[in-house]
């Protein structure tokens, strides 16, 4: 190799992306109420952040680590556009409240890379959450806004112009993932406030009085009576004299009742009757014949 005196050239090393900046809601935004970086997980910086970043040999899609170093906080994010004042980035409001920020409060922005996420569970924050039919659906379509999931952090997604908050309780494989173009099994545990539905147990006089109507109802030789039972009150007086029914003189035949006639014709019908047809009593006006009278004519007769 020959050696020219010239000093060896090497290449400068790749720096990760690390800025300060103010961290304002996304109500403080300049112009029109941005509802899509509100209820998504994508933040908004400046252009020098744009051009900073292509010098560097990133990974894309851009993903980056917000930290708020005095309370000791820290979120996934990505970035939706390059538009915000020098020195300044947007976030949404719920990403406030998880970083413990106040308007204008210094965060710390890095870039970094996380694993595509497998599997998340999530914690509603309230019972409503109950209400919406498919709860999945739901949540794939608002996580389309979303670029990263964090464990700790609470989320909030619209449905039905109601907010619903979700707790991130797990996440595989890490404690940050990014769920961008990935297959991820979701799953949710019980609301917050959620209680199970207790069993109250039958109280023994319910069941007195059930046993006493089954005892009223049913006669020890499986004979059965229409209507028999005991008066009662509506203002739940106690009566002095019960009235209690008697059976009828004429009793249908003994059959136990719930247990179907196997050798019944299907080209039969039986009519059961209370009582017997009376027997036919022959009088005087059997012999009765209809028009048996004489005949009249609205003429007159000449003579």
């Amino acid at each position: 190799m020959f050696n020219f005196g010239f000093p060896e050239m090497r290449w400068p090393e790749m720096r990760n992306f690390s800025q300060n900046y103010r961290c304002f809601s996304v109500s403080m935004l300049p112009g029109n109420e941005r509802a899509d970086v509100e209820n998504g997980g994508k933040i908004i910086m400046p252009p020098s952040a744009l051009d900073q970043l292509t010098r560097l040999n990133i990974e894309y899609p851009m993903l980056f680590k917000i930290t708020n170093r005095h309370g000791k906080r820290e979120t996934h994010a990505g970035v939706l556009e390059f538009i915000a004042d020098e020195g300044r980035i947007y976030i949404p409001y719920w990403m406030m409240k998880n970083l413990v920020l106040e308007e204008g409060d210094l965060v710390t922005v890095e870039n970094l890379s996380l694993p595509v996420a497998s599997y998340s569970k999530f914690k509603p924050q309230s019972v409503d959450f109950l209400d919406i039919t498919n709860p999945k659906a739901v949540l794939e379509n608002c996580l389309r806004n979303f670029a990263c999931l964090t464990i700790g952090d609470v989320i909030a997604i619209s449905y039905n112009s109601k907010i619903y908050e979700l707790l991130v309780l797990e996440t595989k494989p890490g404690k940050a993932v990014t769920i961008i173009e990935c297959d991820m099994n979701v799953e949710f545990d019980a609301p917050e406030g959620y209680k199970e539905p207790e069993r109250i147990p039958k109280q023994q006089d319910e069941m007195d009085v059930d046993n006493n109507h089954h005892q009223t109802t049913h006669i020890d030789n499986n004979e059965f009576y229409a209507f028999k039972g005991e008066g009662s009150r509506l203002d739940g007086k106690k009566i002095k004299e019960p009235i209690k029914s008697e059976p009828p003189s004429h009793i249908l035949e003994k059959y136990t009742r719930g247990i179907p006639d196997y050798d019944h014709n299907i080209f039969e019908l039986k009519f059961d009757r209370s009582s017997k047809p009376k027997t036919a009593v022959k009088s005087e006006k059997d012999d009765f014949k209809t028009f048996q009278g004489l005949g009249n004519s609205l003429r007159n007769k000449k003579q």
